[in-house]
């Protein structure tokens, strides 16, 4: 490369960039450059050492073919995912005797959540016992029919009563058993009720139906609850769903499977997902349907309420000349990309295309093989604004 570097007029097409005093270098001669392979017009070169490219920052790439990942960006929130979410009321009516679990807290499942006394389940644990005795009586008089019946002591008649009797009082046990069921009992505690030892008949046990977080807490110690009252809200936190707002512009290019980079306007890493449901139905107010991601939230980061903007993966276009975004800066309102020729670092026009977020087409001004500054484009932008200003620089 040249050591010397020096100062000659810029003129781009239209006499869109235009620079100070010429300079002769010191090999005594001036030198014009063109910039761009379909113009012959003067312009300016950067000229720097290889010490100097690796100093500024300066990546130099070789034009050619990509591929340009189209998105569309939409708007959205996180919410609760409602299949992971639990409503927790008493089945039966009473007043608090323990809380053992508080908001925030993270629980099991089966995990002990509060203490009741309740009336009603006292009567129909009651009614358990009693119908119990009853099918132990019934079965020791159907013995004892049975056995005079074989002895011809006592009539067929009422052998088969006392097996009716026996039948009926199996029938009405199974039947306050199964009432207990629904009250939540498992089938030990239903058991358990013939341990005399073991009976508190108003003993009430809320248990949590999942693993979760409590998110709400609405049970104070000696309050008394309604079998519709509800005691806690717990959610399993470990995965949320993700709505995003879909305008009526945008329907046809939405679609389930389709990935989504999920950004939100905080300091959160960005979470990558698939668009699994596009309601069907456009609300009338807003003329929006919504699209839905489940993500998955073991870390807790993605809070519900949080609003977020999923840039959508709608198609991808294949170009014959792709240059990172950084490649390109604006001089005069010009778009250029600095193309690295054998008189250094040349701005030359070009014209933009299609563009993904890393990624910008260019349908003209840079051809394939071609050699250019992919980044670092500013530290040469530099470079040509300090040769005009101050007649220095790396310019020639």
């Amino acid at each position: 490369m040249r050591p010397t570097a020096c100062i000659a007029a810029i003129l781009f097409a239209g006499g869109c960039l235009l620079s100070g005093p010429a300079c002769s270098r010191s090999e005594g001669h001036q030198e014009t450059l063109h910039a761009d392979h379909h113009d012959e017009e003067e312009t300016k070169a950067v000229w720097l050492e290889d010490h100097e490219i690796e100093e500024f920052g300066i990546e130099v790439a070789e034009a050619g073919p990509g591929t340009l990942l189209v998105e569309l960006q939409l708007p959205g929130e996180v919410h609760l995912d409602p299949d992971s979410l639990v409503h927790m009321t008493p089945r039966v009516p009473g007043v608090v005797r323990e809380v053992y679990k508080g908001l925030g807290d993270v629980v099991k499942a089966g995990d002990l959540l509060a203490l009741l006394d309740s009336r009603e389940l006292a009567e129909a644990k009651a009614a358990v016992l009693a119908a119990g005795e009853r099918l132990t009586l019934a079965k020791s008089n159907l013995e004892r029919e049975k056995y005079l019946y074989e002895r011809e002591v006592s009539s067929e008649q009422d052998y088969l009563e006392a097996r009716q009797a026996e039948a009926e009082t199996r029938i009405n046990l199974q039947s306050a058993e199964q009432r207990l069921a629904a009250l939540g009992l498992s089938e030990d505690e239903i058991t358990g009720l013939q341990d005399p030892h073991e009976r508190d008949l108003t003993r009430y046990e809320m248990r949590a139906p999942i693993a979760g977080t409590v998110i709400e807490k609405h049970i104070t110690l000696g309050e008394t609850l309604g079998d519709d009252s509800v005691a806690f809200v717990i959610c399993d936190l470990s995965r949320v769903w993700v709505l995003l707002t879909v305008y009526q512009k945008d329907l046809a290019s939405v679609r389930s499977g389709q990935r989504a980079s999920i950004v939100a306007s905080h300091d959160l890493a960005e979470a990558v997902g698939t668009i699994d449901f596009v309601h069907p139905i456009l609300d009338e107010g807003t003329r929006t349907t919504t699209a839905r991601i489940v993500l998955p939230n073991d870390e807790g980061r993605w809070l519900p309420g949080l609003f977020v903007t999923a840039r959508v993966l709608v198609a991808r276009v294949e170009a014959a000349v792709v240059v990172p975004r950084t490649a390109i800066l604006t001089i005069e309102n010009q778009p250029v990309v600095f193309v690295l020729t054998d008189d250094g670092f040349v701005p030359r026009p070009v014209r933009p295309g299609q563009s993904d977020a890393q990624s910008v087409e260019l349908l003209g001004g840079l051809r394939p093989g071609e050699r250019y500054a992919a980044a670092g484009g500013f530290a040469l932008k530099a470079e040509l604004n300090k040769a005009s200003f101050a007649g220095g620089g790396h310019a020639h």
